[in-house]
């Protein structure tokens, strides 16, 4: 899916993200799994938020798709290289964790976005090969 935006810098990857960043490149949404607890969180950490572990913990596929939680529509941009508006949400994803997005459009249609619209992973690729999630409408019967 094609974007008429492009993302600001984006941090490296690091010994905790490595993997899941390593999955965008194929455009794969992928979240961190602790095998002893059973716990998904996102963004990937060093450790379990559920049991502590630093051991067991891996990424597995996302199937991409969740709801909005809440979200803000920026009118003014807080740099001059971002264009406004745009919004930005939390997404609940299907596997549970919450994750700080942008949505796209930013206002779609007449009513604009709603807590609770079911939304879909689309990607924008980035220069150095990874690519940044970001959600639209899931138009899918599926939800």
């Amino acid at each position: 899916m094609s974007t008429d935006w492009t993302p600001g810098e984006v941090p490296p990857a690091d010994e905790n993200s490595a993997a899941y960043w390593d999955a965008t490149r194929e455009h794969r949404l992928t979240v961190q799994s602790c095998t002893a607890c059973g716990a998904v969180q996102h963004p990937p950490k060093a450790l379990c938020t559920g049991c502590g572990s630093m051991a067991h913990l891996t990424q597995v596929d996302a199937a991409g798709t969740g709801t909005v939680d809440t979200f803000t529509v920026v009118h003014r941009a807080p740099r001059p290289e971002l264009s406004a508006p745009y919004t930005v949400a939390r997404v609940r994803l299907a596997e549970g964790p919450v994750v700080l997005t942008r949505l796209e459009p930013a206002v779609p249609g007449e009513t604009g976005w709603r807590i609770g619209d079911p939304v879909a992973v689309a990607w924008v690729d980035l220069p150095d090969g990874r690519a940044l999630p970001y959600y639209t409408p899931d138009t899918t019967e599926e939800h």
